[in-house]
């Protein structure tokens, strides 16, 4: 067997020990060392602000007329007059229509016969009772009078023309508000049945707008509350103010809520709005919205400190759309990150960008 030099066994030691010597240095090097080496990401920042903060209700409805009312035929007859067209525009108590008052005046006159005759035979009872009436006893006398009164018949033919005038008056319809005539549904010459509906008035000087509002945010609205309303057809946005909030929650969890439309020129009943409510929260912290990430399902805000980015699990309040509300998590003044900030790590190097 061969021997192996001693100079070549000792040559392979040093070559030996020296790669565990680098190998031993590179993995002792700082991990600043590698941060160094990775570009910064640039950033947009803004600062977290403890404020006032508008929380905003959306919610979408109809418009209606804060005054609308239905012209219903209180007794039958034939439709002789209508005074009115669609799009007229009427005064409070202006007659729209007439119907035929023939039998009416009948049933008023005998009516009022028939109470000629009681008051006739209401004198005649009363004489034979003259002592009581002389007798100066105030409460005795009001008794035999209204005994007598029933007794003639004169307490029925009293009401009778009180009716016989109502029924008179039923043929003569007018409009109970100011307003525009609209779904005109009768015709001069027409047969009206007791109970059809004959036209609308409505009031489009004040309109108001119907919406739904989530059962969750109904502690955040009271009355006079300002709301802006915005008509789906497009156009400026109008003010409003809250003007009356139903006490009950319907079947799907909603809550109906009448915003009164401050002027709403151009507006007309029957179109589509959105409505706008602000509901302002005091003291809170408020980031935009753009600061706000999530990472496995969880909200996250990126801070900055000494040039790198800080994960921050927070708890969120409410967003108006472009602000959101913080309640635990992190600190008013603090700078958060809006911008790059999807696939940001933990104490990744950050480069604030300047606007």
């Amino acid at each position: 067997m061969r021997r192996v030099p001693v100079f070549l066994f000792a040559l392979v030691l040093i070559v030996f020990a020296s790669c565990k010597e680098e190998k031993a240095e590179s993995q002792d090097q700082p991990l600043e060392a590698f941060r160094g080496e990775v570009a910064a990401t640039p950033v947009r920042i803004a600062k977290a602000e403890k404020r006032t903060f508008d929380y905003l209700i959306n919610a979408s409805g109809k418009i209606e007329a804060a005054e609308q009312v239905k012209i219903i035929a209180e007794r039958p007859g034939y439709l002789i007059e209508l005074t009115v067209k669609e799009g007229d525009f009427v005064e409070k108590g202006k007659i729209l229509a007439r119907l035929d008052q023939t039998e009416s005046l009948l049933n008023l006159e005998k009516a009022k016969i028939e109470l000629k005759n009681a008051e006739v035979n209401y004198k005649s009872e009363i004489l034979s009772f003259e002592s009581i009436m002389n007798s100066g006893d105030t409460d005795r006398i009001t008794q035999v009078q209204e005994q007598l009164k029933a007794k003639s018949g004169l307490f029925s033919a009293e009401i009778a023309v009180k009716e016989a005038q109502m029924d008179l008056d039923k043929t003569v319809i007018k409009s109970p508000i100011s307003g525009r005539v609209a779904d005109l549904k009768t015709k001069r010459g027409s047969l009206v049945k007791s109970g059809d509906e004959m036209l609308e008035v409505i009031n489009t000087a004040a309109l108001e707008l119907k919406v739904k509002v989530l059962e969750s945010d109904i502690n955040l609205i009271s009355l006079g509350q300002k709301a802006e309303i915005l008509p789906v057809g497009g156009g400026e946005g109008i003010s409003g103010s809250v003007r009356s909030i139903n006490p009950k929650v319907d079947e799907n969890g909603l809550v109906q809520v009448n915003i009164l439309i401050n002027g709403g020129k151009g507006l007309l009943p029957g179109m589509n709005a959105r409505a706008i409510i602000r509901a302002p929260q005091n003291n809170s912290i408020v980031v935009p919205k753009q600061a706000l990430v999530y990472r496995s399902g969880r909200p996250v805000v990126f801070t900055i400190e000494k040039e790198e980015s800080k994960w921050n699990y927070v708890e969120v309040g409410k967003d108006n759309g472009q602000e959101v509300e913080i309640l635990s998590g992190i600190e008013s003044g603090m700078t958060v990150i809006t911008s790059n900030n999807l696939q940001l790590a933990h104490q990744a190097p950050v480069q604030i960008l300047k606007d």
